[in-house]
């Protein structure tokens, strides 16, 4: 965990998260959260603890009964630190496999803004058109997993989505939640063909100005651990990983 977070912080930050996600249900038990959710989400159907201190493994059978009870697979959302490590052999022996690291980063709206010097041709609404939707569901992104996190994403609260035009036409998207203190971003996207223009730094510019606006000063994001491009961008605005995280899925 990053120095400058608190326990308070990790759980706000995953109260965020699924504020953002916005699963169909969501279960607390004995220190985690489960979100329910039937959708293609990694993040709607995990369970994930809501601080980084030691966890009984024993939690793992009482939260499967509880994914089981609901009818879905278990998932669990866990960070790679030292107070999990009695976890991963558990999990393993019950057939689960470690998939998909992710990063968590955070940052200071301060350094986001520096990634842009105006925010020309970006607007946040309320809700999503048909552009927005057409730009998050298209080239390289599962038409099925696509619709899933657009669905979740359009019932989210505390969620704004950021699109930029230029002559009609949607060239970069993606969302902004408002929640828990801290500004998260989602389903950043940039047109292909318009990639290196600094489309992405114009947008994620604009969810900070309205998030200093709404008296914060933080933000995070989720984001794969090899998406290079991704990760150089979020370095120029000083974001930092506080700890990255792995999704446990039966084999």
């Amino acid at each position: 965990m990053a120095a400058s977070l608190t326990a308070a912080d990790v759980e706000a930050i995953e109260r965020a998260t699924l504020t953002a996600v916005a699963p169909e249900r969501v279960v607390a038990l004995e220190g985690w959260l489960l979100p329910l959710d039937t959708g293609t989400v990694g993040r709607a159907h995990s369970a994930v603890p809501l601080h980084h201190d030691v966890h009984d493994p024993a939690l793992i059978d009482a939260i499967a009964q509880r994914y089981h009870e609901a009818g879905l697979r278990p998932v669990f959302r866990l960070p790679d630190l030292p107070a999990f490590d009695a976890w991963w052999p558990a999990l393993a022996a019950r057939g689960f496999r470690r998939e998909q690291p992710t990063l968590t980063q955070v940052g200071s709206l301060d350094g986001l803004l520096t990634l842009a010097s105006h925010t020309e041709g970006v607007s946040l609404d309320a809700r999503p058109d048909g552009a927005w939707m057409a730009m998050f569901l298209g080239e390289g992104l599962d038409p099925v997993d696509g619709a899933s996190r657009s669905k979740a994403l359009s019932r989210a609260e505390g969620t704004l989505f950021a699109s930029l035009r230029e002559d009609g036409e949607t060239l970069a998207c993606g969302a902004a939640c408002y929640a828990q203190g801290w500004l998260s971003m989602h389903g950043l996207r940039t047109a292909a063909r318009q990639r290196g223009r600094g489309l992405a730094g114009r947008l994620i510019r604009a969810m900070a100005q309205e998030a200093q606006r709404r008296g914060m000063d933080r933000a995070f994001l989720q984001v794969d651990g090899a998406n290079a491009p991704a990760l150089a961008l979020y370095s120029r605005a000083g974001m930092t990983s506080a700890w990255s995280y792995a999704y446990w899925r039966v084999g």
